[in-house]
């Protein structure tokens, strides 16, 4: 395009400015304040494709979901008021994913502002403490500034949302001005003398571990860091859910480091003599509500790297702070020269086998095992699919019996958020079609979005989405009775026919009734070629793949009459 000035609305401005920077999605649930961007996204058809949601934190979720596989800023578009506050959910989830999200909203006109307008919102404070940046564009010859500086924002240091408001009247309004350049993220890269520290540290340790997690990667960071790892003897472990980060079967990888951590793994880690931790937040998921490591100074030496300085030394102090983001930090790292790995052989053999055995299925209650249908997912699923989860008891499941074996083929919100795993899946598809795409939810989350199958529907999205039924919120119920057994208050659920919703929208539905008929209706679901439902119902006892209901209300009573 040219950068010469060019007389057009707000709203043309705004979308010739998406298609400079490279957008191909937009995610939305159209409203009637932002029309004028609405109607130029209908000349932009070829180049921008609008995905019409069917609720906001729908919109939202995919948006997260797209900026999290793709590393480019997820775009979202919608109305003031009610459809933001249902989009904010997205928004914070790609905050605690650090995932690159821009998110537009209509807002009321500007001679109307600070009314209390017909569902005006003031988005500065509304989003500010959960977004990189958030702003109003109340002058269209600013939309190539403010845009440039929205995607500069959300993919530099540590990615996350940006939120830009857009009145009414502005996109309507024409004004003449230049076009931008395309946005180019900026990323620190390691300094000579921390790459020399962390290879000394390397040297003195007879059992370092490693940690990786967050975001900046790359295919080929991945790749980077798996050889850091070969080549140094260093057993290595994925914060939560960043499974993907790391080859799962690799003889270096050691498991997640999350919820219900092997606890052979959580030993290992404490009892190390190095610590490095390649991207993660170490927040309250990945430390283990911060019992992992001691606070605020770590029993090992902790070696932090992540693309934002203010991370580092948040909670715990380091010994070495390497300020880069994870791709130039894994190239500079696999260059090292090796320090030791010999010696530590026997450390990864060991980590290894803790993490092979512990990812072996035991038995549980009822005629459904999900640890036996995870099994063999893992088993049959390219090493490409990619796999969505929201949020519940029914993901320990996919966390600890499916191995990730390529980039980017997790998609799961480390904010605990209910309903990512619907919209994300369809993201997923959508992103790459050609891929298998499997997105699992338990019956309470899959109704927080579940009405998105019709997206999925409208857009030819082939999702195979996979929902475990137990008829409650289970990982409140397992909590419940941890705290309070034998009183259950407000965690059953009555559910629909799962398989006649799918089928309403014009998906392919089944149920399954034993383990052993999930291959069969899975094969199926994959053959229709259209959006698929698969219910697994399992039995309520099974509420963790280590224990059952009954055993955690006995103990919990045990514990009660001890006091």
């Amino acid at each position: 395009m040219s950068k010469r000035p060019n007389a057009r609305s707000g709203g043309q401005i705004l979308v010739d400015q998406l298609a400079i920077h490279g957008v191909d999605t937009v995610f939305s649930v159209p409203g009637e304040s932002f029309l004028a961007v609405l109607d130029a996204l209908y000349d932009a058809r070829e180049r921008i494709r609008l995905i019409t949601c069917r609720m906001e934190a729908g919109a939202g979720n995919m948006a997260a979901a797209y900026g999290k596989l793709t590393g480019r800023p997820g775009i979202c578009m919608v109305t003031r008021g009610p459809g933001a506050t249902h989009a904010s959910v997205g928004v914070h989830t790609a905050h605690q994913d650090s995932a690159p999200l821009i998110l537009f909203i209509g807002q009321v006109g500007r001679d109307h502002v600070d009314r209390e307008a017909f569902q005006e919102i003031d988005y500065r404070r509304m989003f500010g403490q959960f977004t990189k940046w958030v702003a109003q564009i109340d002058d269209p010859a600013r939309v190539p500034e403010y845009l440039n500086q929205a995607f500069h924002v959300a993919t530099s240091g540590r990615p996350g949302p940006v939120v830009l408001a857009i009145p009414e009247d502005m996109l309507r309004e024409v004004a003449s001005v230049a076009d931008a350049k395309p946005y180019r993220p900026a990323q620190a890269a390691p300094g000579a003398g921390e790459l020399a520290e962390l290879s000394a540290r390397l040297a003195n340790a007879e059992r370092p571990f490693m940690v990786v997690g967050g975001a900046t990667w790359t295919e080929r960071g991945a790749e980077d860091i798996v050889r850091f790892a070969e080549a140094q003897g260093i057993p290595t472990g994925a914060a939560f859910r960043c499974q993907d980060i790391f080859d799962n079967t690799h003889p270096n990888y050691a498991g997640d480091v999350g919820i219900g951590i092997n606890p052979k793994l959580q030993q290992r880690i404490q009892g190390s003599d190095l610590v490095i931790v390649a991207g993660a937040r170490l927040d309250e998921m990945t430390t283990s509500a911060y019992t992992l490591f001691s606070v605020p100074t770590p029993a090992q030496p902790l070696v932090h790297i992540h693309p934002s300085p203010e991370l580092p030394g948040r909670v715990y102090q380091t010994d070495l702070t390497i300020v880069s983001g994870m791709t130039p930090f894994a190239a500079a790292a696999r260059a090292l020269p090796k320090a030791g790995s010999d010696r530590r052989e026997a450390w990864v053999k060991a980590a290894r086998a803790d993490y092979l055995e512990y990812i072996k299925p035991a038995a549980m209650p009822g005629p459904v095992d999900m640890g036996r249908i995870v099994v063999w997912l893992r088993e049959h699923l390219p090493a490409d699919a990619i796999i969505t989860n929201g949020a519940g008891n029914y993901a320990t499941w996919i966390h600890r019996f499916h191995q990730y074996r390529r980039f980017r083929t997790q998609l799961a919100p480390t904010s605990g958020a209910m309903g990512f795993g619907v919209p994300a899946g369809i993201a997923g598809k959508l992103v790459h079609p050609e891929r298998v795409v499997v997105s699992v939810s338990g019956d309470g989350c899959f109704l927080m979005c579940g009405q998105e199958l019709a997206t999925a529907a409208q857009y030819g999205a082939a999702v195979i989405f996979l929902v475990v039924n137990n008829g409650m919120y289970g990982t409140i119920r397992m909590h419940q009775e941890r705290n309070y057994p034998a009183r259950v208050s407000g965690t059953d659920l009555v559910n629909p026919d799962f398989v006649a919703y799918a089928r309403a929208f014009g998906c392919h539905g089944e149920r399954i009734q034993r383990t052993e008929e999930f291959a069969a209706a899975f094969e199926r679901a994959r053959a229709s070629n259209r959006p698929a439902l698969i219910e697994i119902p399992i039995d309520p006892e099974a509420i963790t793949p280590r224990t059952t209901l009954a055993a955690i209300r006995k103990q919990a009573e045990a514990a009660a009459a001890g006091r």
